[in-house]
C-alpha cells in the first residue's frame, strides 16, 4: 500500500502539514548544503514539487486513487443497502429497481426493424452443419453469425444456447470457442454464435490495404468508438447488447428450436456480453458467463475498469455492482464459471457468489444458482467446460453425456460469412460510428434551440455543465506549502503546493516579478508546469509583462500523472480506462480538474498585491479553464492556445485524437458543450488562437467563420465583439502580438 493511500484511510494526510513542512524543508535544505551551486539549480529546474516528500510518493498515482476512492464509496452504500434485505419482497423490489436503473443506464434500445437474415452459406460436417448467416440488428448494421444445428433433433424442437465470444480477432472461430461450441452441437444444442462489434468480420475501423484493423486489439477499437458513445449519452454496452437480443429473435424465427429451452454463454469479453443480454432480456432461460465475474471494489483495487463494452454510463455512481447482473434475473438458472488465477479478482468472484445465492434461497431455489472454480488462468479449463455442459444439459432439459470431447476444428473459410470476410467491404454498411453521429446530430437539435436565445439559457446550460462534469464547488483552500524558490534576473520562481479536491496535491510555480502590478495569471499547459518555465519561455514573456504567473501540475498532469495504469484501451499514449473510471462515478477528469483550478483562482484572489486574475490554457488543457471560468467569474480574461472547438467535433470525426478525451465530459453532446462555456465568458476578453477541430485539423479563414462551433462564440459576444479575438490558421508564431492585446486594456 502505497503512503499516499494509508493517509488516505487514516485521514489525516494533512494534519499539522505545514508544521511538518517546515521540518521536512529544513531537513531538506540541511542535505543540499553540501552540493554545488549548479547541482542545486539543476535539481530546482527539475520543478519537481513531491519528489523529496515521502507522504506523496505516489503522487503520479493520485488520479486513480481519488476515482477508486469515490468508487469504493458507491459501492459500500450499494452493500450496506444488500444487507438489509431479508424477505422475498425486500429482494423483489431490489429486482424491480435493478431493471428499471438499467434500463435507464442502457437503453432505451432501438425499435425492432426486419432482421432481413439471410443464409450465405452451408457447410455440411458428419452429425451436424452450420449456416452462416449475416444478419442486420439495425437497418444497414450487419451482424455475421454461424448457426450450428445438430443431425439429431427431438420432436422437431431442440435447445438453443447462443455463444459470444471474448476479445479474439476472429471472434467465434477462434480454436478455443469452436471446442465448445462443436462440444455443445455434439450433445444436442443448437449454437447460435455471432461476432462481436470490431471483432471478426465486424472490424469498425477496417484498413483495406492491410485486410487488418487499424487499432492493434479488439479492446482498442471497443474503446475507441466507445468514448464517442460515451461522450453521446450511449454505450458500446447498448449497441453490444442489442445486437445479442436480435440474436434471440432470430432463433424466435427458426422452426427447429424450442423457443423456451434457450440458453447463453461465453468467456472473457463474451462472459461479459451473455451477462449483458440476459440481464436485459427474459427470454434467456439460463446463463452462463466464465471468466467475467468480479465485483467494481475488487476490480479498482486490482487490474481497475476494463474497456467500453463492459461499461454503463455513471454505472456505479447509479448504484450497480456485478451482481446486480444475476441479482436481476433470479430465480432463473445461472452458473458463474471462474478460475483461480483470472486476471479478474478471483476474491470478488467468491463475494459476488456469496450475495446472490441470499435472494435465490429467499425464492427457494438454491440449487438454480452456482459457481464452479478451477485452478487455472484466465482460460477455459476441461472441468469448467464439463461443468457448463451439464448446467445446460439440466436446466434446458437435454440429458446426457457431459465430457469434453476432441473435436476437429473448422477451417476459417468454412466459416467466413461475408463474400470477402470482412462486413465493411463487402456490404455497404453502418458502423458505430455513423450510427452514433446521426444519434448525436439529432440530440444536439436540443440544444441548438437553447442557442437559439443562448444568453437567456446560460443559467440552465451551466448548471448542466456542472451537473454533467461532476463538478464540485471547491471548498476553502489550504494554506500552501513553500518548497522552494530561487531568483532569476527581473523576477522570482517560487515551488508550492496546496491540497486539492482530494488527499492530494497541486504542486505549482509562482513566478513574480520584482515590480508587481495587481495582475495574475494561471498558466494551464498539458505537460504539466515546467514545459514553459525556462527562461525565454511564454510564462517569462508574461512575467516580464508584469503578471505574477502561477503553473499548476494538475492532477493527472505533470508530477501528478499519469501514473501507472494504462488498462487494456491505451490508445496512443492515453489511458481510455482511467476516464471510464471517472466516467462509472458520474465524474470527469475535466470536472476535477476544472474545481481545482478554481480552488488556484481563489488562493491568488487572497493575495494583497493580486487584483485581477487571468487564465491561459494550451490544447487540451483548455477546455479545464472554459470550466472553471464559465463557473467562476473572478477569471476576468481567457485565453485559450490551439484549443479543439467542442465534443460535438469530437463526436463527429471518426479519427480524433485520443489525447482530448481526458478533457471531455460523458452525456455532454444536446446538453452542453465548448462553445456554450466560451459563449458564456461574454463580455470578458477571450482570444482563441488557433483553433482546432477533434480530429487535430486546423480551422482556417472561412471555415472557422461558418463553423457552427465557432459562431456560437461570434454570437454570444456580438454586442462585445471587441472583446473576442478568435484567430484561425495552424502558425503560432506571432502569439506574442496577440498576448500584447490580450492583456492590454
Amino acid at each position: 500500500m502505497s503512503v499516499l493511500k494509508m493517509n488516505t484511510k487514516n485521514e489525516r494526510a494533512f494534519q499539522g502539514l505545514k508544521a511538518f513542512a517546515r521540518v521536512l524543508w529544513l531537513g531538506l535544505v540541511i542535505s543540499l548544503a553540501g552540493h554545488s551551486a549548479a547541482h542545486a539549480q539543476k535539481e530546482f529546474d527539475g520543478i519537481r514539487g513531491t519528489h523529496t516528500w515521502m507522504m506523496f510518493s505516489d503522487a503520479p498515482n493520485a488520479l486513480y486513487h481519488h476515482l477508486a476512492d469515490q468508487a469504493y464509496g458507491f459501492l459500500n452504500n450499494r452493500a450496506a443497502h444488500i444487507a438489509t434485505l431479508q424477505s422475498l419482497p425486500d429482494w423483489q423490489q431490489r429486482q424491480k429497481w435493478i431493471r428499471t436503473t438499467l434500463m435507464d443506464m442502457v437503453g432505451p434500445f432501438p425499435e425492432k426493424t426486419p432482421l432481413k437474415a439471410t443464409i450465405t452459406k452451408v457447410i455440411n460436417r458428419e452429425g451436424y452443419r452450420i449456416e452462416n448467416i449475416v444478419y442486420e440488428s439495425q437497418p444497414g448494421f450487419y451482424v455475421t453469425a454461424s448457426l450450428f444445428l445438430p443431425e439429431k433433433q427431438t420432436n422437431n424442437k431442440s435447445p438453443a444456447v447462443i455463444y459470444c465470444s471474448g476479445h479474439s480477432e476472429t471472434g467465434y472461430r477462434a480454436l478455443s470457442y469452436q471446442h465448445t461450441i462443436l462440444n455443445l452441437v455434439n450433445k444436442g444444442f443448437i449454437v447460435f454464435a455471432f461476432d462481436p462489434i470490431g471483432q471478426g468480420e465486424r472490424l469498425q475501423y477496417y484498413d483495406d490495404k492491410t485486410g487488418k484493423s487499424q487499432y492493434q486489439y479488439p479492446s482498442y477499437e471497443h474503446s475507441y468508438a466507445g468514448a464517442q458513445l460515451f461522450i453521446s449519452g450511449s454505450s458500446l454496452a447498448r449497441y453490444m447488447t442489442w445486437d445479442g437480443i436480435r440474436a434471440i429473435d432470430y432463433l424466435f424465427t427458426r422452426k427447429e428450436v424450442d423457443a423456451n429451452r434457450i440458453g447463453i454463454t461465453g468467456r472473457s469479453g463474451g462472459g461479459t456480453q451473455s451477462a449483458f443480454i440476459a440481464a436485459f432480456d427474459d427470454r434467456i432461460k439460463a446463463v452462463a458467463p466464465e471468466n467475467y465475474f468480479t465485483s467494481f471494489t475488487r476490480l479498482y483495487q486490482s487490474m481497475g475498469p476494463q474497456d467500453a463494452e463492459q461499461n454503463f454510463l455513471s454505472g456505479i455512481k447509479g448504484g450497480i455492482d456485478m451482481a446486480d447482473l444475476l441479482l436481476v434475473r433470479a430465480p432463473k438458472p445461472a452458473l458463474m464459471i471462474t478460475t483461480t488465477r483470472d486476471m479478474f479478482p478471483v476474491q470478488g468472484a467468491i463475494e459476488t457468489a456469496e450475495e446472490v445465492p441470499k435472494l435465490y434461497k429467499a425464492y427457494n431455489k438454491g440449487s438454480y444458482f452456482r459457481r464452479i472454480a478451477d485452478d487455472a488462468a484466465h482460460a477455459a479449463t476441461k472441468k469448467n467446460r464439463e461443468a457448463m455442459y451439464a448446467f445446460f444439459q439440466k436446466f434446458l432439459e437435454n440429458p446426457g453425456d457431459s465430457a469434453d470431447e476432441e473435436i476437429a476444428p473448422l477451417k476459417p473459410e468454412e466459416l467466413q460469412v461475408s463474400k470477402n470476410g470482412q462486413i465493411a467491404s463487402s456490404f455497404k454498411t453502418e458502423t458505430v460510428f455513423s450510427l452514433n453521429s446521426k444519434a448525436a446530430d439529432k440530440e444536439m437539435d436540443k440544444l441548438r434551440s437553447f442557442r437559439k436565445d443562448l444568453e437567456g439559457n446560460f443559467s440552465g446550460i451551466l448548471e448542466s455543465a456542472k451537473r454533467l462534469s461532476g463538478y464540485q464547488e471547491p471548498a476553502q483552500a489550504a494554506a500552501p506549502v513553500f518548497t522552494g524558490r530561487i531568483q532569476r534576473k527581473g523576477y522570482t520562481v517560487e515551488k508550492y503546493f496546496i491540497k486539492g479536491e482530494g488527499n492530494y496535491v497541486i504542486p505549482y510555480l509562482l513566478m513574480k516579478p520584482d515590480r508587481l502590478t495587481g495582475r495574475a495569471v494561471l498558466y494551464l499547459n498539458p505537460e504539466g508546469k515546467s514545459a514553459d518555465a525556462a527562461e525565454g519561455g511564454d510564462m517569462e514573456w508574461l512575467v516580464r509583462n508584469g503578471f505574477t504567473v502561477l503553473a499548476p501540475d494538475m492532477i493527472g498532469r505533470g508530477e501528478m500523472g499519469p501514473g501507472v495504469y494504462k488498462g487494456d484501451s491505451y490508445i496512443d499514449s492515453v489511458s481510455y480506462n482511467i476516464w471510464f473510471a471517472s466516467m462509472l462515478i458520474g465524474r470527469s477528469i475535466v470536472g476535477i480538474q476544472a474545481g481545482d483550478v478554481v480552488r488556484l483562482e481563489r488562493l491568488l484572489s487572497r493575495q494583497d498585491h493580486i487584483k485581477e486574475v487571468y487564465g491561459l490554457a494550451k490544447r487540451e488543457m483548455a477546455p479545464v479553464l472554459l470550466h472553471a471560468a464559465a463557473f467562476d467569474k473572478n477569471i476576468v480574461r481567457i485565453a485559450l492556445i490551439q484549443p479543439y472547438s467542442s465534443y460535438l467535433s469530437m463526436v463527429m470525426n471518426p479519427h480524433y485524437k485520443s489525447y482530448y478525451l481526458h478533457s471531455a465530459v460523458p452525456g455532454a453532446i444536446g446538453k452542453y458543450d465548448l462553445p456554450d462555456l466560451a459563449g458564456s465568458l461574454a463580455p470578458r476578453k477571450l482570444l482563441l488562437l488557433g483553433p482546432t477541430n477533434g480530429s487535430g485539423k486546423s480551422l482556417q479563414g472561412v471555415d472557422a467563420e461558418r463553423n457552427e462551433d465557432t459562431r456560437v462564440i461570434y454570437d454570444s459576444y456580438k454586442r462585445n465583439a471587441s472583446k473576442l479575438q478568435l484567430i484561425p490558421g495552424s502558425t503560432l508564431s506571432q502569439i506574442s502580438l496577440h498576448l500584447k492585446e490580450w492583456i492590454a486594456d
